[in-house]
């Protein structure tokens, strides 16, 4: 049986978690989740717990059974503590600040970016170069992360870009080092 399948999920106070069909819905003080159960996967909930059940030893059901028992876990997580993203940005002139719904951010181009930010992800921007996401789900938070994080990736040379907070760049060196060790 899956390790992390069988783990029961427990519910924290203020969150509710319904039972539709095939699909789950959670709701707490930071939004409203809901997620599709694959075929061959029970929910059940007891008390304030839920437990995630699969019917079959198929293969398929073994790989997805971790798999719904975490995004049922992600969705408690999200609507009762919420999930953040913190971005870096490093160049000269390179900033970032937060109009109503939009971000503004200029990268060195020739025109600044508006990037609108779908429903449910807040942003909140710190000295212009610190970028910090909130959002109770987590998919979303990802992938608007990346988004943000493709506008301008880091470059190895110089560091230029906007990277995550625990990312680390591995440095080159430029082609005046290579040019002046190479003395003949």
């Amino acid at each position: 049986m899956s390790r992390i399948g069988r783990l029961p999920i427990s519910i924290p106070d203020g969150v509710k978690v319904a039972l539709e069909d095939r699909a789950v819905r959670v709701e707490g003080p930071k939004g409203k989740l809901g997620a599709a159960i694959p075929p061959g996967i029970q929910v059940k909930v007891e008390g304030s717990v839920v437990k995630v059940v699969r019917e079959g030893e198929e293969r398929n059901v073994k790989a997805l059974h971790g798999l719904a028992r975490k995004l049922i876990a992600n969705m408690v997580e999200g609507v009762s503590r919420g999930f953040s993203r913190v971005l870096d940005i490093n160049g000269v002139g390179y900033r970032a600040e937060v109009k109503g719904t939009e971000l503004h951010i200029a990268l060195g181009y020739s025109h600044p970016i508006v990037f609108p930010l779908p429903a449910g992800v807040t942003a909140a921007v710190e000295r212009q170069i610190i970028i910090t996401l909130h959002s109770a789900d987590k998919q979303l938070l990802g992938e608007t992360a990346a988004i943000i994080r493709g506008l301008r990736p880091p470059e190895p040379y110089k560091g230029k870009g906007v990277k995550y907070r625990e990312e680390v760049i591995k440095r080159k060196a430029g082609k005046a080092v290579g040019a002046a060790g190479s003395t003949q």
